[in-house]
């Protein structure tokens, strides 16, 4: 399970569309379908059936008091670098609403026994992951492709979401099991 910010459907439709060349380039990259995009606030791993009420109280916590978010979505990258990805983003501009959110949603969960992420937050929109066993060769190309993307796009979001991601054959489905509203 993770916490995320979900985007419109329209949003991840047209990102989809702008992002066509990337997947035409026959990258060895297993990308992030449509409806599969969206916004990390924090992974959460496996969730005993036990627990899952005082996450969708925590949850409910971290998003008391808040407001609607704007999401700007532009600018492509990969990390930790395009010669060598292991994932493929587009980036989302820091906003203090989000920085906040996400911290929180770090407070409220930590009692529960999910431990902060060591690394700083920093907004993304996952595409695609590089696949292990692919080298830097393979990659040559991305970072001038990843220069010529142009996307921009500003939306709202309005709740925060508990996700179940389960792992199939054409890759992971995600499943919204709790949403708390920020408006």
């Amino acid at each position: 399970m993770f916490v995320a910010l979900n985007l419109p459907a329209a949003v991840r439709r047209a990102l989809w569309e702008a992002t066509t060349p990337l997947r035409d380039m026959d990258l060895p990259v297993r990308w992030v379908r449509p409806e599969g995009i969206h916004l990390t606030l924090k992974f959460l791993g496996e969730v005993p059936d036990e627990t899952e009420p005082d996450v969708r109280a925590a949850l409910g916590r971290a998003a008391q008091g808040g407001h609607e978010l704007p999401l700007s979505v532009q600018g492509f990258g990969a990390f930790p670098a395009p010669d060598r990805p292991r994932v493929i983003w587009v980036g989302v501009d820091p906003d203090p609403a989000i920085e906040l959110l996400q911290h929180r949603v770090e407070q409220e969960f930590e009692p529960l026994g999910f431990a902060p992420e060591g690394r700083p937050f920093h907004p993304h929109l996952t595409l695609g992951r590089a696949e292990r066993d692919a080298g830097p060769r393979a990659f040559s190309a991305l970072a001038p492709a990843l220069g010529e993307l142009h996307y921009h796009q500003t939306t709202m979001v309005e709740t925060v979401d508990l996700m179940q991601s389960t792992l199939q054959s054409g890759g992971s489905v995600y499943q919204v099991r709790h949403s708390e509203r920020l408006s």
